[in-house]
């Protein structure tokens, strides 16, 4: 599509400013306009803009200095921002066009004329054609907005890690030992209530037994079967990278098969095994687990593999100019451009990122600027097919030059104490590194502590157990039988009516229980699963939570709950649907719920073996009440909002397992 680009030679004064229309052939035809309109870039390509860098803005409160790796600086301003936003590389060194050196046939349409030191400029060149448009529609150097442009990890704790200072420090930290106090009084007094039953303190045990009958072999082989089988991922990136094959042809499709695939042949296996719910739950979201990571690692080595192709054909046409018979004296350009300004959006972005970047230093304005005169000039030239001029073709080197330090940029990602940078982590050792961490959301370099501390180790896998234990009691006494009553309504044949009827009643039996299971749950998980593999991998980013508690909205909540989920559909769902399929932010974010809500009543279907969409229809109703808690009426009452917040959880559970369970 073609696109609108201006720039006012005065500044913000009135006067002459050049327009220029760039078709999407290379073409730019630039000419001179009076007015006092405000410099806009307006598009045509869809509604959906780039998302602001400040979304993804990190507490500087958080972060604890100190680590090595992943990019990572001792400045308390750290904030999620663009790959391409780090300086250049250290070592490149622009080149001169040589003078000693003469090449007769140029195969990137740059022709000579009957003129010494003028030289035609043919713009259907695809890799000048990209060149140009990224130049014109973006600041030089920066190559636009990279698609994985949006996390830095850094090294920090969770709440309720005894290595965190804030933990402890916090006034609330003895509701923490009242809560594990009650837990254990409550341990008590099932155990005699068992005892005084049974004559043992573990009661009948009913789940215990089924967790570990026979099929817990076979599930422990399938799982490692199942890890196994993520090295194709390695396989097709290894096949991109020697040129078998194009990420952006056929790569993607094949590993798109093989994602779908991997996830349908896990199921319908643990299916057909007919396991217990606790098996087949296990395996299913260790596969959506190992699904993600392999999806974040192929998709970003893909995108990096197009990048050096990219670069690759830079580096030959710059090659191809700088092999150019040199002039024996400079010529003037014919027409001079007018300065074009450097930023090309809405009067509100324009401020904003006026405010943004005054920290910048006025030496880079001034080159970006220079850059975008020169291509001004150059387009204007190649547009008119005016010949252009040695100072044109330095001003191009210029450009190529700085268009291939970004792709450098890009392709060494954050990579501070290691080179590890692609293609170098094509390699097992990288893989296998990577699969383990805690995160789904692969980058060329982390941040890892110096050692592991093998007591925290023992602390965490202690924890691990005892709380899993914890959640074996809590379900035997206080959910299993409620289960076991549901299950004899249904093989009796009892009418819907009547049991729906006794409906209200399942579900004040569950919701206690459910509640105390849930929180269990994502203890065991996120901080002590979580830190166990962090520990070991020597992983030092171990922010897998914030304070969800506190949430006022529910999408505070699916922020501040998981995540590493929310990191990985943040990159890959949230940015690659608007970059991919030009959708508009809304749009996304209704792409990115539904997809969760899908995947959470997969996890549904496998465990009841029934499809009824109470999870997802309930997880879509999400929305409506995020809005609702952005108007005017509701958005300063923080109390409310968590009150309702803590209502839904409260609720939730139990109300969906009574659904599935009864109707």
């Amino acid at each position: 599509m073609p696109q609108r680009l201006s720039g006012s030679g005065n500044g913000s004064d009135g006067g002459s400013h050049v327009v220029a229309n760039l078709e999407p052939d290379g073409t730019a035809v630039l000419h001179a306009s009076e007015g006092n309109d405000t410099p806009r870039l307006s598009s045509h390509t869809g509604s959906s803009g780039s998302t602001s860098d400040d979304d993804y803005a990190v507490d500087p409160s958080n972060v604890v200095e100190g680590s090595r790796g992943g990019a990572l600086t001792s400045e308390p301003s750290l904030r999620r921002t663009s790959i391409a936003e780090d300086p250049g590389h250290p070592e490149h060194v622009p080149t001169k066009r040589p003078n000693n050196l003469r090449r007769k046939s140029i195969p990137v349409k740059l022709e000579t004329t009957k003129i010494k030191g003028r030289y035609l400029l043919r713009a259907d060149d695809p890799a000048f054609q990209e060149v140009l448009q990224t130049v014109l529609r973006n600041e030089p150097g920066k190559g636009g907005r990279s698609r994985f442009s949006d996390l830095v990890f850094t090294r920090q704790f969770t709440a309720f890690d005894r290595l965190n200072p804030n933990s402890h420090g916090s006034p609330f930290h003895g509701f923490f030992t009242l809560f594990w106090l009650c837990i254990f009084f409550m341990l008590i007094k099932i155990a005699a209530s068992n005892y005084k039953k049974t004559g043992s303190v573990f009661g009948t045990n009913e789940l215990l037994t089924m967790m570990f009958s026979r099929h817990v072999f076979v599930m422990g082989l399938s799982d490692v079967v199942m890890m196994c089988a993520t090295f194709f991922c390695l396989v097709l990136q290894k096949a991109i990278h020697a040129r078998l094959l194009s990420w952006n042809r056929s790569g993607w499709i094949i590993q798109s098969v093989w994602q779908l695939f991997y996830i349908i042949g896990t199921i319908r296996w643990t299916v057909n095994r007919e396991w217990p719910w606790q098996h087949t739950v296990f395996l299913t979201l260790h596969c959506i687990v190992m699904l993600m990571k392999q999806h974040s690692y192929t998709f970003y080595n893909g995108h990096l593999s197009e990048v050096l192709r990219r670069k690759a054909v830079l580096q030959e046409k710059l090659k191809d100019l700088e092999l150019l018979d040199p002039p024996t004296a400079r010529l003037q350009t014919p027409v001079a451009a007018t300065a074009i300004a450097s930023s090309y959006f809405d009067d509100d972005k324009a401020q904003h990122l006026k405010r943004r970047r005054r920290s910048l230093a006025h030496a880079t304005d001034a080159k970006g600027q220079q850059d975008q005169n020169d291509m001004a000039s150059v387009a204007k030239a190649i547009s008119s097919g005016v010949p252009l001029d040695v100072d044109q073709l330095d001003a191009f080197e210029r450009v190529l030059e700085s268009e291939i330090g970004a792709l450098d940029k890009e392709l060494r990602g954050k990579c501070s104490e290691t080179d590890n940078h692609y293609p170098r982590n094509l390699n097992i050792r990288n893989f296998i590194d990577y699969m383990p961490l805690p995160t789904i959301v692969y980058e060329l370099e982390y941040p890892r502590q110096e050692h592991i501390n093998w007591s925290y180790v023992a602390e965490k896998a202690a924890a691990t157990f005892g709380v899993i234990g914890v959640m074996i009691v809590v379900s035997q006494a206080f959910i299993y039988p409620v289960v076991v009553t549901t299950v004899q309504m249904k093989e009796q044949n009892m009418p819907f009516i009547e049991r729906l009827q006794a409906f209200p009643w399942i579900l004040n039996d569950l919701l206690f229980p459910f509640l105390v299971e849930y929180l269990l749950a994502w203890y065991v998980i996120w901080e002590c699963i979580l830190n166990l593999l962090a520990e070991l991998t020597r992983f030092a980013d171990r922010g897998f939570y914030a304070d969800w508690w506190n949430s006022v909205s529910w999408d505070q909540f699916a922020r501040d709950w998981n995540v590493p989920v929310h990191n990985f559909l943040l990159r890959h769902v949230y940015h690659s649907s608007i970059s991919s399929f030009r959708v508009s932010k809304s749009s996304a974010t209704l792409i990115t719920f539904f997809l969760s809500a899908v995947v959470h009543e997969l996890v549904m279907w496998t465990i009841f073996k029934k499809l009824r969409g109470y999870l997802l229809c309930m997880q879509m109703l999400q929305l409506p009440l995020v809005m609702l808690s952005k108007t005017r009426l509701l958005r300063q009452r923080k109390v409310f909002g968590n009150i309702v917040f803590w209502i839904g959880i409260f609720t939730g559970p139990s109300l969906l397992c009574s659904l599935y369970l009864v109707i």
